[in-house]
């Protein structure tokens, strides 16, 4: 059985490594071609519902409290059943920067979650920081799906 020091020693050589990819070189961070997916819907589930992409979970609830903030009633369902449900919802632009900026509210919600367990628990912090990261970098591009779908 390997000792704590010998964990140490490789969990040093793996952040000095970069394999923990918080620097954005890792292919989950490369930006997500819409053009690669046969459905919008497709593209945005791949970039804003996976969390190796988004860096938040998104739950079945969470989605259908997103859902009702933006003014949307949904029962439970699939996830991926669920968000498509979200983006039919979405048909108008003013319904869409609703979904948006509902999912905006519940990321910023998360960041301030990781940011808190970071303070709390200082050796997490490079975890966190790639999981803020992402989400973030996703925040920033929703003036552009908003544009793009628009």
């Amino acid at each position: 059985m390997r000792d704590i020091e010998e964990l140490r020693a490789e969990f040093e050589a793996m952040k000095e490594s970069g394999e923990f990819c918080t620097d954005g070189s890792c292919e989950s961070d490369e930006e997500i071609d819409m053009k690669d997916y046969p459905s919008y819907t497709e593209a945005l589930y791949a970039q804003i519902v996976a969390p190796h992409a988004s860096g938040i979970y998104l739950s079945r609830w969470d989605i259908k409290d997103i859902a009702d903030v933006a003014g949307d009633s949904m029962s439970i369902h699939p996830r991926k059943r669920m968000f498509e449900l979200l983006m039919k919802f979405a048909v108008s632009q003013e319904r869409m920067e609703a979904v948006l900026d509902a999912l905006e509210a519940h990321m910023q919600e998360k960041i301030e979650i990781y940011k808190e367990l970071q303070t709390t628990f200082p050796h997490s912090k490079v975890v966190f920081e790639e999981k803020i990261a992402k989400a973030e970098k996703t925040i920033r591009s929703f003036p552009h799906i908003l544009s793009e779908y628009f």
